[in-house]
């Protein structure tokens, strides 16, 4: 059986602007909000690397690479 590849995501808070467009776009809901809506990073091990939180960013706030 072949291993999962696994991924690592990172938000930067100085970037993000609280939007949720990671939060909407993410198929497999890594982020969840906080009180003030910023995206908590509350998965990681569910990230599959399709990148479409990275791509949509509209302030490229968050980076997806491989662990």
């Amino acid at each position: 059986m072949a291993e999962k590849k696994q991924f690592v995501v990172t938000i930067s808070d100085e970037r993000c602007k609280r939007c949720g467009i990671c939060i909407a776009f993410c198929p497999t809901k890594v982020f969840t909000p906080d009180a003030e809506g910023f995206p908590l990073i509350t998965s990681e091990e569910k990230c599959i690397g399709c990148r479409l939180c990275e791509i949509r960013c509209p302030d490229i706030a968050i980076k997806v690479g491989a662990k």
